[in-house]
């Protein structure tokens, strides 16, 4: 039976470069405590861990004092960065450049739509890491919306700035976009003059998506790698689902089947861009074993 591992599969750069920060200061023998997981994948984080990062949750945090804290790529909210000055905390900067990039252009056009009575809108999951760095940036003024039914909620006779989660699906932020424009031509208002929608959608996150469905197409079976908190993972398993409905989620070797495989002639692994290359070899090998 072949097994393959799609090559576009693993960490994404921003998480790469975290984890690398990580590992280069733990490794000079620093203490380094994470806010919050790393990543969303646990086997990641207990490997790290392993090696001597310390995850803190933020009322954690709060408590430290005089100690060297990791910002994941994901972000973080101004007040973050505030509390560590009052508590002379050392951060070590880890926030993907995509995403550091994303928070300033929003904290930037909302500083400047409050003089013309605008709304920034993000599209984006409620309690995410990176959302809540984002809604941060606009003193949590920001409409979060999750759903385009959710639109109704939102004043259409004041300017609509859009932005999105670096990680949700291409799709669906587009249908948003279409929504919000299909509703303001009902209402005779100028969608080209008064809703702005910007791409922040990640491009490694994006590109993903085409060539993971004919990876998909590929195999008889997939097996997809991911954390269970991922939501990267969840949008790109569903993806695979899609396309081949013999696709099954893991987490670690251990919850693979054999049954799964049954008549079947290839398999292709791939995962989310959370999930670590040697986590999917991993993966691979149990199948190849089977």
């Amino acid at each position: 039976m072949l097994v393959e591992i799609d090559v576009n599969s693993g960490f994404c750069f921003g998480v790469k470069n975290a984890v690398e920060i990580a590992e280069e200061a733990l490794l000079n023998g620093e203490k380094v405590y994470s806010l919050g997981q790393i990543v969303h994948n646990d086997i990641e984080v207990e490997r790290l861990a392993g090696l001597g990062l310390i995850s803190i949750d933020h009322e954690q945090f709060k408590e430290l004092k005089n100690e060297k804290v990791l910002i994941r790529a994901h972000g973080e909210p101004p007040e973050t960065y505030e509390i560590a000055h009052n508590n002379n905390i050392t951060i070590i900067e880890a926030t993907c450049p995509i995403v550091k990039k994303l928070q300033s252009r929003i904290r930037d056009i909302w500083e400047r739509s409050k003089a013309k009575n605008g709304q920034v809108i993000i599209f984006g999951k409620p309690g995410h890491a990176e959302v809540i760095g984002l809604m941060g940036q606009t003193n949590n003024e920001a409409v979060l919306i999750t759903k385009k039914e959710e639109l109704n909620s939102i004043d259409l006779g004041q300017d609509v700035y859009l932005f999105s989660q670096t990680t949700m699906s291409v799709k669906d932020y587009r249908d948003i976009a279409e929504t919000i424009i299909n509703k303001m031509e009902e209402q005779d208002i100028d969608a080209e003059l008064h809703f702005h929608k910007f791409n922040t959608i990640c491009g490694q996150v994006s590109n993903r998506e085409p060539k993971l469905k004919a990876f998909a197409r590929k195999h008889g079976v997939i097996v997809f790698v991911s954390g269970k908190e991922s939501s990267n993972g969840k949008i790109l398993f569903e993806v695979c689902r899609k396309e081949n409905p013999d696709t099954y989620f893991v987490s670690s070797p251990d919850e693979i089947r054999r049954e799964w495989f049954t008549g079947k002639s290839s398999v292709g692994v791939c995962g989310a861009t959370s999930t670590p290359k040697w986590l999917i070899e991993n993966v691979r090998d149990r199948i190849s074993l089977m």
